[in-house]
């Protein structure tokens, strides 16, 4: 049973879509794996030259103001100027961070990309994928090579780490141990995102129309047997992290385009210390870290620096001691320190995120539930767009608009 979430509980991040914590760069089309129901065209355009993607950092310094950028595509590693763009990214004045597979990731381009400046990596690793570096037939068995990718980036020192999945209703009850898994490495994994599979049956009880003419989608978003046989909510993956921990709370969210109540971004911080969770950062905590980071630096914060995700143990207290939805986390700690104070001081606080987000659901008046305030968006002949429908403008020129179908 999913989770009942009210939306007046949390705090709505104050991202829109001119002032937004994150932006998306796509170089290349290209890719290395095949995952089960992508939607981006595996022959697409291929490779943009740098130029063309400096005109498109050009359009978003013009349009949007980012904390980071995130590069993606296709695989940005597959990219051949991946180390001249990330230059190119931290020189315009974002951090940037890959958004890959890790297939093409081995020791001397990490070095050449830490060296111009990646801020960070986020590894989209799951059981849709078939990999050929560590085929797993669950997720718990792929927990193994996230983890050598983790390490990887902490022996290079200084660069953040998160994971991505995407979670169908077939892998929905993997999502316990995987967060039992984060939590134990939450040293070295600063965050885990679930992103909820596509909706099977996507749009089956809708016609589809792009300027003005009826066009069918079923090449452009294609059904896979991995995707199960019913659509997530944020309500389903919130059941399961609690189930691995019962106090699980988010503290943030961005709603729907069409529903105001929906939940497209879910955002919960946990402070782990010595490998167990302490509590979970509230609504005015983060309230605080996104207003303190636009007052100073003039950006809403998306990614965190691994040595301020390091301060868990001062989150704790300071939060603890102004909002009284933290007390839990100062209450740990505390009991923590009077039962074994040498192991209190030697441990290190780690904040880790979880983040959900859910793709696009269908109202029943044909009105597509887009995130709002999207932080996907990427650049389109020079226009801010939303990048999972990207292939709708480049198969049809717009974007596809539904209408019930007649019974």
């Amino acid at each position: 049973m999913a989770a009942n979430l009210d939306h007046l509980h949390y705090y709505r991040l104050p991202w829109n879509y001119a002032d937004n914590g994150i932006s998306w760069l796509e170089p290349t089309t290209r890719c290395n794996l095949r995952c089960e129901g992508c939607y981006r065209e595996a022959n697409g355009p291929g490779h943009k030259t740098l130029e063309e993607v400096r005109a498109d950092l050009e359009v978003f310094k013009k349009l949007r103001k980012s904390d980071s950028m995130s590069i993606a595509g296709g695989d940005p590693l597959v990219y051949p100027h991946i180390v001249e763009l990330v230059r190119m990214v931290k020189e315009m004045g974002w951090k940037p961070v890959l958004n890959t597979n890790g297939l093409a990731l081995k020791e001397p381009l990490l070095r050449e990309l830490k060296k111009a400046g990646v801020f960070g990596f986020t590894f989209h690793i799951d059981t849709s994928q078939n990999r050929p570096d560590a085929p797993g037939a669950t997720e718990t068995e792929l927990n193994s090579l996230r983890l050598r990718f983790a390490e990887m980036l902490a022996d290079a020192g200084g660069i953040s780490c998160s994971f991505n999945a995407t979670i169908s209703e077939k892998t929905l009850p993997e999502v316990p141990a995987m967060v039992d898994w984060a939590q134990g490495h939450a040293d070295i994994v600063h965050a885990m995102v679930f992103i909820l599979y596509r909706s099977p049956g996507f749009g089956a009880d809708f016609d589809f129309y792009a300027q003005g003419k009826k066009t069918d989608i079923q090449d452009t978003y294609k059904e896979t047997g991995w995707g199960g046989a019913r659509p997530l909510k944020a309500g389903d993956v919130v059941e399961k992290i609690r189930e691995a921990d019962p106090r699980y709370e988010p503290c943030a969210y961005l709603n729907g385009t069409a529903n105001p109540n929906s939940f497209k971004w879910l955002l919960a911080n946990r402070i782990v210390l010595g490998g167990k969770t302490l509590g979970y950062a509230s609504p005015r905590f983060m309230e605080l870290m996104q207003t303190s980071s636009h007052l100073f630096t003039g950006t809403y914060l998306a990614y965190a620096a691994p040595k301020s995700v390091a301060r868990g143990k001062l989150a704790a207290f300071f939060g603890g001691l102004m909002d009284k939805r933290m007390r839990g986390c100062l209450k740990g700690m505390a009991g923590r320190l009077l039962s074994n104070p040498p192991g209190f001081f030697r441990q290190k606080g780690y904040i880790q995120s979880l983040m959900i987000i859910q793709p696009v659901d269908f109202m029943p008046d044909g009105r597509q539930d887009m995130c709002d305030s999207c932080p996907d968006v990427t650049v389109h002949d020079g226009k801010l767009v939303w990048s999972c429908r990207l292939e709708e403008l480049n198969s049809f020129g717009s974007f596809v608009q539904s209408v019930p179908k007649r019974i």
